[in-house]
């Protein structure tokens, strides 16, 4: 008997063609979906980023140039009080918001999340407050990806694959790191459990979204650490040190902006005052202290840390600064100024810990950001695509004992307990991390 796949009628059909395909091969339909969605994601999240990098690079340069600017802080945060409050309370949770979409999908997330998250964050550096802007890149892609969901006839699951591919983009491309982007957008929901099932969505799509913003006229900011030490005991044991403070400082942060952020909602229940009254702290310390050290992202002292020894005021200081503004409602993210604690923290702890100060530095600029959002292994690999690959282990090490030693303390509060880090938390098990509170 001839073969089937020999016979002339097979040829004249097609569809059982490339049904029988498919078979044989069962991940391609997968592969090639998720590829195209990716592409979709990658070009819009990657121009996105681009721009608001770029937009965020003028209003931090016409700041500086015009420091009266400052004074108008307040109003800068009451009209941003003013635009969520009549327009936006449904997306107002932000991060947050995005976070409780993948564990319970609902309503499609409304696109104006992008334009307003993005006016409100350029306004935040227009004027003067201590903001990150990862908030802000997770907060568009989130946006604009969700978009899809319908259009593609995305179920519940998938959808939620959409989310977490569109959040390692923002990121990815945000930070000019895909890796860890698509690692973060894998860790971020859920502690101790990562999603397997979006490692390509999660990866492709932030390896496009990064590709396209390199397209544009955007510079990343480049980190150096010059003297890496030996892999030997007394090396590990400093790390391990040197990871605990990281660690304290991660649990304090989280701790400090949500007490704080309920002291406002408590005491002004006007939402659009709270920001003016956070607005007038902030500008007010700026003007007694001199100095914009302490606003807007921090990258000459991020960079600064690197090259020489920093006060050990300085984190305490960038600290306050960020909770007050971001607890008052400006918008932003808490990433880049967590990178500028733990920078300046691991500086200044080389004055203690004979550690090089570029390497301290390092292992604090993810450490912290690791404890505080209890992403150890995105923030390893952001060590080792920000610094090099020779400063691996003791990323690692800062990355594990912050993340240990932070608790079931997050920035984000809809994060949810997948794993418990360790026995005493065990019964916390399945928990968000507001719930736990």
């Amino acid at each position: 008997m001839q073969n089937h796949y020999n016979n002339k009628s097979f040829i004249k059909k097609p569809k059982l063609f490339i049904a029988l395909f498919f078979r044989k091969y069962p991940a391609l339909p997968y592969i090639l979906k998720w590829l195209l969605i990716s592409s979709i994601i990658g070009i819009s999240v990657g121009s996105a980023s681009a721009g608001f990098l770029i937009s965020l690079d003028w209003a931090t340069n016409f700041r500086e140039n015009h420091l009266w600017l400052i004074a108008l802080l307040p109003i800068g945060g009451f009209l941003i009080g003013l635009l969520y409050y009549y327009l936006g309370t449904d997306i107002e949770a932000g991060n947050n918001l995005l976070i409780d979409s993948i564990h319970n999908p609902k309503e499609t997330i409304p696109f104006r999340m992008a334009p307003f998250v993005y006016i409100g964050t350029i306004a935040t550096h227009f004027f003067g407050g201590s903001a990150g802007r990862e908030g802000t890149a997770l907060q568009m892609a989130g946006a604009i990806a969700d978009q899809l969901t319908k259009p593609l006839h995305l179920n519940k699951d998938e959808r939620k694959i959409l989310l977490i591919a569109a959040i390692a983009a923002g990121f990815g491309s945000v930070f000019g790191t895909p890796l860890a982007g698509a690692l973060f957008g894998l860790e971020v929901f859920l502690i101790g459990k990562i999603r397997y099932n979006a490692i390509f969505p999660a990866f492709a799509s932030a390896i496009l979204a990064d590709i396209v913003t390199n397209l544009w006229p955007v510079k990343h900011t480049h980190y150096h650490v010059d003297l890496i030490p030996k892999l030997e005991v007394l090396p590990i044991l400093y790390s391990i040190l040197a990871g605990i403070a990281f660690g304290l400082c991660a649990a304090a942060f989280s701790k400090t902006i949500h007490f704080l952020t309920k002291i406002f909602k408590s005491k002004i229940k006007f939402p659009p005052l709270r920001p003016v009254v956070g607005g007038i702290i902030v500008a007010a310390l700026v003007f007694i202290m001199g100095t914009t050290k302490y606003i807007g992202l921090g990258i000459p002292t991020i960079i600064e840390a690197f090259q020489t020894q920093e006060p050990t005021y300085v984190f305490a200081l960038k600290m306050a600064f960020t909770i007050i503004t971001l607890a008052a409602g400006f918008k932003g993210g808490e990433v880049t100024p967590l990178f500028f604690i733990g920078a300046t923290l691991g500086s200044a702890l080389s004055l203690f810990i004979p550690l090089p100060t570029a390497l301290l530095a390092g292992m604090g600029f993810v450490a912290v950001f690791a404890g505080a959002t209890n992403t150890p292994l995105a923030c390893m690999l952001m060590g080792i695509e920000l610094f090099g690959a020779e400063t691996g282990i003791y990323m690692a090490i800062a990355c594990v004992v912050s993340y240990l030693l932070s608790g079931h303390n997050s920035i984000y509060g809809k994060q949810i307990i997948g794993e418990a880090k360790h026995s005493r938390y065990e019964n916390h098990e399945g928990q968000s991390m507001i719930d736990k509170k």
